[in-house]
């Protein structure tokens, strides 16, 4: 530990490759947007190298940055070739990529077996260099102890896990002292503590002090945690810079409370601490502003809300070519096993492995992929929308291990009739989990069926029905009666047509049981199983009843 007047040497540093799929996790579409990957996202990536026209050196399992090629030129296309034969890992060219361009890139890259990413606009090559380098060291960074499970990008939670472990106060700050996460306290802190977390960045003043003693030089020099000891109103302090592939990306301040010392152990925890910090703030720079500004138009263009061509451009979407929505959901259908958040990036990813540009926008209990640049042909368009929604479905599945499903939106000619294909989309999910069958990808006219029923059961829910119908007695008696269960051997009667022998296999019962139970609810309720319109009121009344008892449509 260092104190705040002295710096120490720089260490040796852990500074381990990953693969394609982690470091554009932590890198995110802020930077970089893939293009194609046709050996997969698990291909190794150990390094970052610029293409120099002099000496065109190709490094294997190396991002090659193509500065000064043209995408749309055949020197982009050797270069590609090229860097197949030599092993790399990948080719990153400038931003924008003209359709025709983009796959005549595609090809030469499935020939190769090399991946194709472009930069993007508000990313100057300079900037991502630093970034991808910064990437790739986070993408091995140790873990903070028992901080593990904070969601990639989630600061302040992990400030509480910090503070947690350390016995204080944290703020995480970026390079010019803004406060980007503070932990949560309930006792009272530091004047200093107040005002940072109260204008969201340390005091001009203080700034300028500290900047005037040298602090920061220190502080961005250091390659240990840096400690300042109580002294009159100022608490004891830590605070350790957080850096990745040799850039700086910004500090974490920890504080003691209410006069109580740190933990013993504070400084070791804070160094484990800016390590693990690396991916996080990675992460929040390039998801927080531009990666979200594009999310939120393309929720407003599903949304209908906006003009279509200024939406169009804040999103880098072509307005007026086909396109279609994706909804992908777990397929039970509850919030609390499908999680939006953890799609999105998987989402993101798998898509444009697949060489799809597409926005990922989370939804509620499902997330919405909007899928632009199709085959101007319908079928064709067809055929790449089912192409993608099969392997999201599969691909997503094993890796998160529970079934999902996906419902495919309608093609449509552009951007302006998008939500009509995310109605659509939206429609097909909602059946798709509502059937509970075996199929995992449909569109809305593939089980227009269950669709149609969705629609009739959400139409007539709001109906007032007479309260003494045969199903409201049948909940009645079952209520009152704890172990009964007639609703549900009705349900399981009636969804296969009358045949005892098929509904007691399904209820795992003896047919003659089922029998016995039939009598017993035509005494209980008074139904008439033999008439069309009471077997169809039944019916009816028993799916709009479907959520309250657990069961599906």
């Amino acid at each position: 530990m260092t104190d705040l007047g002295e710096s120490s040497g720089r260490g040796p540093g852990a500074e381990d490759g990953g693969t394609l799929e982690r470091l554009l996790s932590v890198v995110g579409a802020g930077a970089v947007e893939l293009h194609t990957a046709p050996e997969g996202l698990r291909t190794k990536v150990t390094g970052v190298h610029v293409l120099d026209a002099l000496e065109p050196a190709i490094r294997a399992r190396e991002l090659l940055l193509a500065v000064g090629v043209d995408p749309r030129s055949a020197h982009a296309v050797d270069v590609v070739r090229q860097a197949g034969e030599a092993g790399a890992a990948g080719v990153v060219f400038g931003p924008g990529r003209p359709e025709a361009a983009a796959r005549a890139l595609q090809t030469v890259a499935q020939e190769s077996g090399t991946a194709v990413l472009f930069r993007t606009a508000w990313c100057t090559w300079a900037q991502l260099v630093g970034v991808l380098r910064a990437g790739l060291a986070a993408a091995g960074a140790p873990a903070v102890p028992t901080a593990g499970d904070v969601r990639l990008g989630d600061l302040d939670s992990l400030a509480d896990a910090v503070a947690a472990l350390v016995g204080g106060s944290v703020t995480i700050e970026d390079t010019e002292s803004r406060v980007l996460a503070y932990s949560s306290t309930e006792e009272n802190v530091d004047e200093m503590r107040r005002l940072t977390i109260l204008g969201r960045r340390v005091p001009p003043w203080r700034v300028a002090a500290m900047r005037e003693a040298g602090f920061f030089q220190a502080l961005w020099g250091a390659d240990d945690v840096l400690h300042r000891p109580a002294g009159g109103q100022d608490p004891e302090r830590l605070v350790g810079a957080v850096r990745a592939g040799g850039e700086a990306l910004g500090s974490i301040w920890v504080a003691a409370v209410a006069g109580r010392p740190l933990y013993p152990d504070a400084a070791e925890t804070l160094r484990a601490a800016v390590r693990a910090a690396a991916a996080h703030l990675l992460h929040h720079r390039t998801h927080s502003s531009d990666g979200r500004l594009v999310e939120d138009a393309a929720r407003a263009l599903l949304e209908d809300r906006g003009s279509v061509e200024v939406l169009a451009e804040r999103a880098w979407l072509p307005p007026r070519e086909p396109c279609a929505v994706l909804a992908v959901g777990a397929g039970t259908g509850r919030p609390a096993d499908d999680n939006p958040a953890g799609l999105h990036g998987l989402l993101t990813l798998h898509c444009a492995a697949l060489g799809h540009r597409v926005v990922v926008v989370p939804a509620g209990g499902r997330t919405l992929v909007l899928l632009t640049g199709l085959e101007r042909d319908p079928q064709r368009a067809d055929a790449q929308v089912r192409r993608l929604g099969n392997a999201l479905a599969e691909q997503l599945s094993a890796t998160i291990g529970t079934t999902v499903k996906a419902g495919l939106g309608d093609v449509v000619p552009g951007l302006a009739r998008a939500p009509e294909s995310r109605r659509s989309a939206e429609q097909a999910l909602q059946a798709l989990i509502a059937s509970g069958g075996p199929h995992t990808v449909a569109r809305s006219e593939d089980v227009a069926d269950t669709v149609g029923i969705l629609q009739v059961v959400d139409a007539l829910r709001e109906l007032p029905l007479p309260a003494r119908t045969s199903v409201a007695r049948l909940r009645e008696f079952d209520a009152e009666h704890g172990g009964s269960c007639l609703v549900e051997t009705l349900r399981a009667y009636l969804d296969h047509f009358g045949d005892v022998s098929a509904a007691s296999r399904a209820l795992g019962v003896h047919s003659n049981s089922l029998r016995y139970r039939l009598r017993r609810i035509t005494q209980v309720s008074g139904l008439d199983l033999d008439s069309p319109d009471a077997r169809l009121l039944a019916q009816v009344q028993l799916r709009l009843g479907g959520e309250a008892d657990g069961t599906r449509l």
